[in-house]
């Protein structure tokens, strides 16, 4: 479950409070990694949240070095935990401190096993086995405006970029997608998130933005190869989807569906 950011933490806070129904509910056992963040507090903060939302039991893992991910005490909380959630900052701290370590190979075996794996911002980003690690703002596609690293490798399906309206990211994600045109871009406005199910079905969840859907499938032609660096590229015969709260799309066929009848009222 991705969030893109800047989640609603009062109220209803309803993006982790899905993902804790998604982690059990209030059998949920949740292991929060902070390690993107170089806030002290991050982690105690998470904790707060998805304690007073009802979990059973929160642990924070504040790795800090790749020496503690070898502690076998934090192992056995990933192992036994029925959620595990990466909190925003660096996505790169992500992938430096447990890039090939056993919480990384951890992670994956959980999320294989059908236990929930979200992260918001640079944890929403580490998800995928191609992470954007960084790169410029701005709408228009450049070659090399998205810099690329391995990411946990939950799946191989999309690429997804965080903040997305709110920082301009449409032309990094697509000059991602221009040099691995397989995967479905995924750019999450602050505040929502993609539930995605065990059928690969994503699914829409809060209301203070939209998800935009890269669909490079059926693409024509990039020029990425043979452009220089801070070109714009060119690309043909792509799809763009906007989805609101409530809309759908299916991983396998790339077919989007839209909000039930009346949601988008709301």
């Amino acid at each position: 479950m991705p969030v893109g950011g800047n989640e609603e933490k009062t109220g209803d806070a309803g993006i982790l409070r899905r993902f804790l129904e998604v982690s059990d509910g209030e059998r949920a056992r949740i292991a929060v990694i902070p390690t993107a963040s170089n806030r002290a507090d991050t982690g105690s903060r998470y904790h707060k949240l998805f304690d007073e939302l009802g979990a059973k039991r929160v642990d924070v893992l504040p790795y800090a070095s790749r020496r503690d991910a070898d502690r076998d005490e934090w192992l056995r909380v990933l192992e036994n935990a029925t959620g595990i959630f990466l909190t925003g900052g660096n996505q790169l701290r992500i992938s430096t401190i447990l890039g090939g370590t056993p919480v990384a190979k951890m992670i994956r075996r959980r999320n294989a096993r059908g236990v929930a794996v979200g992260g918001t911002s640079a944890g929403a980003a580490i998800l995928s086995e191609h992470m954007i690690a960084y790169g410029e703002e701005g709408s228009t596609p450049r070659a090399g405006a998205a810099t690329l690293a391995p990411g946990f490798g939950l799946t191989n399906r999309v690429i997804i970029d965080q903040h997305f309206r709110q920082r301009d990211r449409l032309g990094r994600l697509l000059s991602a997608l221009a040099y691995n045109p397989f995967a479905v871009g995924i750019g999450l406005d602050e505040d929502t998130a993609a539930f995605i199910d065990p059928h690969d079905t994503l699914h829409v969840e809060g209301g203070a933005g939209a998800i935009t859907i890269v669909d490079t499938g059926s693409l024509g032609y990039t020029s990425m190869a043979t452009i220089k660096p801070g070109a714009p590229v060119c690309v043909t015969e792509i799809r763009l989807h906007v989805l609101t709260a409530g809309a759908s799309y299916n991983l396998h066929t790339r077919k989007p569906t839209p909000p039930p009848a009346g949601r988008d009222e709301e």
